[in-house]
């Protein structure tokens, strides 16, 4: 090889080391996220992945109303609880289970589903374990990634101008 070739085919190496370390060292597009907590002695753990807002419309425009949608990114969010709990009033056994939720303006449905397969992209109604209305509120903070929080009485979504708040006890 002449000293030209060599020092390209050096040069073209060095490049494509340089752009797979790039690419390895960037965030996933929704990275995976875990809020955990406890409620009346029971301890809750929610793992999701985490899109982001980026300037698009979220309520009603990528995530449409009236429809179910995962409550997440890539797969549908799972929560795991070591006790009963009673959920918006409503009896759910300790154990996994997949949330999904159908957004409304103002109403939601929040769906605990028996499929608690973190891989799990499709929902079939026939596997769910309790299904609860709720009130959507709007949020003081704009939070940019998709945030759930285990408060003291309450399970949560928050997102862009929105938080979903869950009663539990």
């Amino acid at each position: 090889m002449k000293t030209t070739q060599i020092t390209k085919f050096i040069a073209a190496n060095m490049i494509a080391l340089l752009m797979g370390f790039v690419a390895y060292g960037q965030q996933p597009a929704s990275p995976p996220a875990t809020a955990t907590g406890e409620i009346k002695g029971a301890t809750i753990t929610i793992n999701y992945s985490s899109p982001g807002v980026k300037g698009r419309e979220i309520w009603g425009g990528l995530v449409p109303y009236d429809k179910v949608w995962r409550a997440g990114a890539n797969a549908a969010t799972n929560i795991e609880t070591s006790k009963d709990l009673t959920v918006e009033g409503k009896k759910l056994p300790a154990g996994k289970y997949s949330i999904f939720a159908i957004p409304g303006k103002s109403e939601w449905t929040m769906i605990f589903n028996t499929v608690d397969d973190a891989t799990t992209r499709q929902y079939d109604e026939s596997k769910d374990a309790l299904r609860v209305t709720v009130k959507a509120k709007k949020s003081d903070k704009m939070e940019e990634r998709l945030l759930y929080k285990v408060e003291k009485n309450a399970i949560s979504l928050n997102w862009e101008n929105l938080s979903v708040p869950v009663k539990v006890k």
